[in-house]
């Protein structure tokens, strides 16, 4: 064990210092008076969160929005899997504390939580169809939580859940790089994996799902994490020929990166998919086109103003932009995609074509269900994650559910952070620990090395507000709604959008006064401290 004194007397209630305790470092937090140890270092990507944000309770990570207790260290928001340890801290003298770590605990830095005492539904199973993060995140929490029954998980994937934002930014990435745990940590855990299953019908009165395969399950509880599939364009003649793909798995990246090596690549679509691959194919290829009907990259997402910075950022890699246009019909050779004619009746040739033109949920098979689907197959959910049928949970991309941050309206949003939470707030509930879904979205992308960050909900905007600049690529972009303040975004302006992310969850009203009157200085606002119990 190792005592270290540290000097505290500059670290004022609400701030946070990284301090050194042997040859580790720790995050020492004034909560209140109080001080709290904890590791440094987000279990996600790395980020020290000294940047981040001490606010309701928790430290937020300043890159991606992860949110650990800082009493307990435990992960309450995502993304990452595991918790942070927490360290004993002992007053010794006015402006003096003594910080007791291990060495073990120092160096490892990720707390991973062990399964509980095993209390709660010995006879019940649990299935969970589906293998992306809300899948794998729920299971976990089921184990962490006690759940002693049978758990288990029926996917269509060949693999383990795994980091699947990664695909679009490093398409030769392999399955050990991106895994979120092994096979091996599953089955500690005794978490059942039932690859290759693909779900068709599932019987809510009888309570059993059947596969493509002819297998039936029987469950005592259901959780639907299915998620989306890549759309395909199949009006367009040409569609079904050889190398042209979507991006969705990691197969799909693997043979994308094995056939685009010196290559002409055309994207179809300035999706976040499709813009990450441009960036990441950029210097690969031969060359990389993207077309899409719309002015610039991420247009109906954020705008045209920051999809102008972004183009800025590949045109100097060499990617081509041709907007306005779409493609209207492949040609190919030898079964192979060659040529693609646009609807400007311009052409480019063409080796291999991503389709990165959006997502539609995985939800077919439980049209005769009894579930509750929106009028655009998402299943409705309430704030416990729960759908129309008792017993019956939905969590992830195919979820529409309600979003305290826009007075409760029925939403769907296609955040790994999002999907993540959605996994966790299930678990809680089917062991009884009732639990709302209050999470701020969170999104990030990464294009050419700069990194581009978003919370908050911004449908619907009518108006923004740059801060910053974007000749310059270090801007705040907040966008407003009525006059409020309903979305941040930033490229090179951390912990910014982690601190509106914070803004955001406490409820603080933040609008468009507040802004053009001192576009930062509403961080002041923010309340640290641990929630009064």
């Amino acid at each position: 064990m190792i005592e270290c004194t540290v000097d505290v007397s500059d670290i004022t209630p609400g701030q946070m210092k990284e301090v050194s305790v042997g040859d580790g470092k720790v995050l020492l937090v004034n909560d209140c008076g109080t001080f709290r140890a904890l590791s440094n270092k987000c279990t996600h990507y790395g980020a020290p969160l000294v940047n981040g944000v001490f606010g309701d309770g928790h430290v937020r990570c300043p890159w991606h929005g992860a949110c650990f207790d800082v009493c307990s260290g435990d992960i309450e928001d995502f993304p990452g899997l595991d918790s942070l340890y927490t360290y004993e801290v002992k007053a010794k003298g006015e402006g003096t504390v003594t910080v007791c770590a291990s060495e073990q605990d120092l160096k490892a830095g990720k707390h991973v939580k062990p399964v509980a005492q095993l209390s709660c539904g010995a006879n019940q199973t649990i299935l969970i169809i589906g293998g992306g993060p809300s899948a794998a995140v729920c299971a976990e929490t089921l184990r962490q939580e006690g759940f002693s029954g049978a758990v288990i998980v029926a996917t269509k994937e060949k693999h383990v859940p795994y980091d699947r934002p990664k695909l679009s930014k490093a398409v030769s990435v392999t399955l050990d790089q991106i895994a979120l745990r092994s096979k091996a940590y599953y089955d500690e855990r005794k978490i059942e994996f039932k690859f290759e299953k693909e779900a068709v019908r599932v019987d809510t009165a009888g309570k059993t799902v059947t596969f493509k395969d002819g297998e039936s399950l029987t469950y005592s509880k259901l959780v639907l994490a299915t998620g989306t599939y890549a759309r395909v364009l199949t009006q367009i003649p040409g569609h079904d020929l050889q190398n042209v793909t979507t991006l969705r798995s990691l197969d799909d990246a693997q043979f994308i990166s094995e056939h685009s090596e010196g290559k002409n690549v055309v994207i179809l679509g300035t999706s976040f998919i499709g813009v990450e691959l441009a960036a990441a194919l950029a210097g690969k290829a031969k060359s990389v086109t993207v077309v899409d009907l719309v002015e610039a990259p991420f247009q109906l997402a954020l705008g045209k103003e920051v999809g102008g910075a972004v183009k800025k950022l590949l045109d100097e890699k060499g990617v081509a932009f041709r907007f306005k246009t779409t493609a209207k019909q492949f040609e190919g050779v030898d079964g192979k995609v060659a040529k693609v004619t646009l609807t400007d009746d311009t052409s480019l040739p063409v080796d291999l074509c991503v389709m990165g033109v959006g997502v539609l949920p995985v939800t077919d098979f439980l049209k005769d269900s009894g579930l509750d689907l929106s009028d655009r197959g998402f299943v409705n959910v309430n704030k416990y994650m729960q759908t129309s049928v008792p017993g019956v949970y939905a969590v992830g991309d195919i979820t529409q559910f309600p979003l305290f941050m826009a007075e409760d309206a029925s939403v769907n949003i296609q955040h790994w952070q999002m999907a993540n939470q959605q996994g966790r707030v299930a678990a809680l509930n089917l062991v009884g620990k009732v639990t709302e879904i209050k999470s701020v979205p969170f999104f990030w992308t990464v294009v050419c090395g700069k990194s581009l960050r978003y919370t908050g909900y911004g449908v619907g905007y009518d108006d923004i507000h740059v801060h910053g600049s974007m000749e310059e690529l270090k801007f705040v972009v907040y966008y407003f709604k009525k006059c409020k303040v309903v979305a941040v975004a930033s490229l090179q302006h951390d912990p910014i959008v982690s601190q509106a992310a914070e803004m955001f969850y406490q409820g603080q009203p933040l609008t468009k006064k507040d802004i053009l009157e001192d576009p930062i200085g509403w961080v002041k606002r923010l309340k640290s401290g641990s929630r009064k119990v």
